[in-house]
């Protein structure tokens, strides 16, 4: 009797797990798609500033260290620098200079994420950053960022 209730249990739980799998695969692919249209395809590669502030938490800072200091640089100080950038030089980034991402891991718990992701031009990688990201109700938003410059 205990095994067959054994038996019940466990096939009554292995959907439930692998529902649970499918969600958390769903909502890594949401980080994905907002670190690449907000971050790479935004920030990076000069895109629609519209992407950048729907990805983006306005409270977003990006960690930084300089001279064995902490750094901050706030998001809207970045989408400053992005505008004036865009304005001194509207012509759209060659194909072949574009920053490319390859997600190296991606972490859920919750409304929280973390990315480890690396940044490469013309197949040189130049940056490895660490995003987190939180779930509002509008979806997900990056709200932080460390880096290392290779």
């Amino acid at each position: 009797m205990l095994r067959k209730t054994v038996i019940i249990i466990v096939l009554y739980l292995i959907p439930v797990f692998y529902l649970a799998a499918q969600d958390i695969e769903t909502e890594k692919e949401s980080v994905k798609k907002v670190i690449q249209s907000a971050y790479i395809d935004g920030l990076h590669n000069k895109g629609e500033l519209i992407d950048v502030e729907k990805g983006f938490h306005p409270g977003f800072v990006l960690l930084g260290v300089k001279d064995n200091s902490l750094t901050q640089y706030p998001i809207y100080t970045w989408i400053e620098s992005f505008n004036k950038r865009k304005k001194d030089d509207p012509t759209p980034i060659k194909p072949e200079n574009k920053i490319v991402c390859e997600y190296l891991q991606i972490d859920i718990t919750g409304n929280a994420a973390m990315a480890k992701i690396q940044l490469k031009r013309n197949n040189e990688l130049i940056f490895t950053d660490y995003l987190l990201l939180y779930k509002f109700d509008d979806g997900w938003k990056i709200v932080s960022k460390t880096y290392f410059r290779h």
